[in-house]
């Protein structure tokens, strides 16, 4: 059954290519969705899928690339947007 999560994540997470570290790890996961980033220096993230690959996202977004410094992670439900694929957003 797919579900979706809307993730906010803060620290060192702009400029270091968290975004694109986020859609290369979603899609190898097979999930839909989008990240982006904030006017606050955050990263937005929108994971749709089954929930195993949804948990699995969210425990890989609390660690990111290697530049990047994670200081929280909050995921809340989301609405389904119906993506199949995963992009990054401006």
């Amino acid at each position: 059954m797919a579900i979706a999560r809307h993730v906010h994540v803060t620290g060192r997470v702009q400029g270091v290519g968290y975004r694109a570290w986020t859609r290369d790890e979603a899609q190898r996961l097979g999930l839909g969705g989008w990240v982006r980033n904030r006017e606050d220096g955050s990263v937005e993230i929108l994971l749709e899928g089954p929930e195993p690959a949804v948990a699995e996202m969210i425990q890989r977004l609390r660690d990111g690339p290697f530049a990047a410094r994670v200081d929280d992670v909050q995921a809340s439900d989301g609405i389904p947007e119906g993506a199949v694929d995963f992009e990054i957003r401006r």
